[in-house]
């Protein structure tokens, strides 16, 4: 396991990364931002689980910024093999090296001479922990789409910021890379990665985060359009209305559809704007035919003292 002393960290305190996450366009609430100072200063993965949409890859994107620090993204999937995230040799110039070695009369060494650095090919993880000072990011995205294996092939990698390369022997990080994980919960991931990093379940925001995002995404709203998107998604995400949803749209939908009715000249939401624009908040046939008119009517009566 990685020890977990503290490390100088370009943060000097929870606030500053909620400032400095701020500034890269991200608005954190402090528990988030407890999670990430803390994930800095202990250098432990930091694994976050929540729907879609909810802002779990944007958090690595403002990292990469805040920190000035380089973005590998390893995007998992079903499928999903070791050489595709860590390496795998240049078997074309290996094959030439060889070819020019033998026309030379070379000696029989040239089997290990092929193995060489210079005929590695470094996928994400690999990249991560060669990258030089400052560090780099690395964002293993929506985890929960590999398959087990996967999952235990990572284990060295969370725990000792380290990977073993049968022809070269372990690879150590020259800089701890700064790693985000996140999870859509598509399946339970396995208890050894969860021991390997901090936890943090990220849920829709409240609205007064979901509207400062909204005025930072899109500053040609005007304040009552950005409070009114703000105010009826987080109402459709709210019950009794959710549940007419099979999936509440996310921050994502939320930014896009305040452009949408920008660009739609909106100056004021009504329910006939909301049913026209259904496809951009909702991404399922029948969470937009559930969206109907009347819904959209209730949705937007002011809430009773």
């Amino acid at each position: 396991m990685t020890d977990t002393t503290t490390a100088p960290t370009p943060f000097s305190d929870v606030d500053a990364v909620v400032h400095g996450l701020q500034q890269a366009g991200y608005f954190a609430d402090r528990r988030l931002a407890t999670a990430v100072f803390l994930a800095l200063k202990l250098q432990r993965p930091l694994l976050l689980e929540g729907e879609p949409g909810v802002g779990k890859t944007e958090l690595a994107k403002a990292l990469s910024t805040a920190l000035q620090r380089e973005l590998l993204r390893l995007q998992c999937y079903d499928g999903l093999e070791q050489r595709e995230a860590l390496y795998e040799w240049n078997y074309a110039a290996q094959l030439l090296h060889m070819r020019a070695a033998e026309a030379h009369g070379a000696s029989s060494d040239v089997e290990s001479e092929v193995y060489q650095p210079r005929y590695l090919i470094r996928r994400p993880l690999l990249q991560a922990l060669q990258t030089a000072s400052p560090g780099a990011v690395l964002l293993i995205d929506e985890v929960d789409r590999a398959d087990e294996p996967f999952e235990a092939f990572l284990l060295e990698y969370l725990g000792e910021y380290q990977v073993s390369i049968p022809e070269v022997g372990t690879v150590r990080a020259l800089v701890p890379p700064v790693t985000i994980l996140t999870s859509n919960r598509t399946r339970e991931l396995n208890d050894a990665v969860k021991r390997r990093c901090l936890y943090h379940w990220l849920d829709y925001p409240e609205r007064e985060r979901e509207l400062a995002i909204v005025r930072a995404q899109v500053p040609r709203a005007s304040e009552a359009l950005s409070a009114q998107v703000a105010e009826f998604v987080g109402r459709l995400r709210s019950a009794p209305f959710s549940s007419a949803f099979q999936r509440a749209p996310g921050i994502a939908e939320s930014v896009e559809w305040a452009r949408a009715l920008i660009a739609l000249d909106t100056i004021e939401l009504d329910p006939e704007i909301v049913v026209d624009t259904a496809g951009i908040l909702f991404k399922q046939r029948d969470d937009v035919a559930a969206l109907t008119r009347e819904l959209a009517g209730d949705l937007l009566k002011p809430e009773e003292a």
